[in-house]
């Protein structure tokens, strides 16, 4: 994630034929680990029932709660997927715009508002990898090397880890 050009670049559009079965069968693998983890947990799985009274707590020797992890990974998802899809996007600072500055929700609504724009934009990102238009292999325009297939994956790849996390942090707690 860089800063982005100011220039008016769409994504580049399908080079192969769309009924390709090599490309499709990729399309469905980048899908399959985005949505439902393969061997590891999915959203829902990891955060769906937290309790919220519990998204604030600390353990011992883990430095974040489930508010930090679920701020910091939605966070990164938007970005991963305003790059793109929108060469204007200007990614926030790192480290401090990829976190939250609490580490609690400020109450339960909060709390829920995170968990949906979460959803929201993982179902975005799908649509982007999904869609037989896009090239999941043709360089991003206003990225260094970047590919659609690229941000799938690290999508996929940041949300594994920081799940297995959440899962950790579960089990410390006693959820």
């Amino acid at each position: 994630m860089k800063k982005k050009s100011s220039g008016k670049k769409r994504i580049p559009s399908k080079s192969v034929r769309p009924s390709d079965p090599r490309d499709q069968c990729l399309r469905e693998h980048v899908l399959y680990l985005m949505r439902d983890g393969g061997a590891h947990v999915g959203f829902d799985g990891a955060l769906g029932d937290w309790p919220v009274r519990l998204a604030g707590v600390k353990v011992a020797n883990f430095p974040h709660t489930a508010w930090m992890l679920l701020e910091h990974m939605r966070l990164t998802q938007w970005d991963i997927l305003e790059f793109s899809r929108n060469p204007q996007h200007v990614s926030p600072e790192w480290p401090e715009g990829y976190w939250p500055v609490s580490e609690a929700p400020s109450n339960e609504k909060a709390w829920k508002a995170s968990m949906s724009a979460f959803k929201r934009d993982l179902r975005a990102m799908e649509q982007l990898v999904a869609d037989t238009k896009l090239d999941l292999c043709a360089k991003l325009p206003w990225g260094d090397g970047q590919t659609l297939l690229r941000e799938g994956l690290l999508v996929a790849d940041h949300n594994a880890y920081h799940l297995g996390q959440l899962v950790m942090l579960r089990k410390s707690i006693g959820i």
